[in-house]
């Protein structure tokens, strides 16, 4: 069972960085292609980005591309998300996801994504 802990969230200041680590705790044997999701207030979840299975591939929504970068260490079962240049609209909970293990292209639907970790507050101050 996939078992997602995300960590590294915090206040940060504009233009500043952060990287957010997720760890699968559940020790399967499968790979799943991985993403990224948040949630600002009162607003609806968004796709941030996703990461293949081997990390070759990558993904990312235009509002963080060139600025997010998503890397994958599977020896450590761990997905990255390295953000840069932060701006206070980037403050949200963000949520790591997994794909059933049967799935191998990246996705940008929240549905896909059977697997979520308990989320990570980012908050980026002006």
């Amino acid at each position: 069972q996939v078992q997602l802990v995300e960590s590294g969230g915090g206040l940060v200041q504009a233009g500043g960085s952060l990287r957010l680590s997720c760890t699968d705790s559940g020790r399967t044997d499968s790979s799943y292609v991985m993403g990224w999701f948040r949630q600002a207030p009162e607003k609806e979840y968004e796709y941030v980005g996703s990461i293949s299975k081997s990390g070759g591939i990558t993904y990312y929504a235009d509002s963080v591309k060139g600025r997010f970068t998503i890397s994958r260490d599977n020896a450590k079962n761990t997905v990255y998300l390295q953000m840069n240049s932060l701006k206070p609209e980037d403050t949200a909970v963000y949520y790591c996801t997994a794909r059933p293990a049967r799935f191998s292209g990246l996705s940008d639907q929240k549905r896909d994504y059977s697997y979520w970790g308990q989320g990570t507050q980012v908050t980026g101050s002006s």
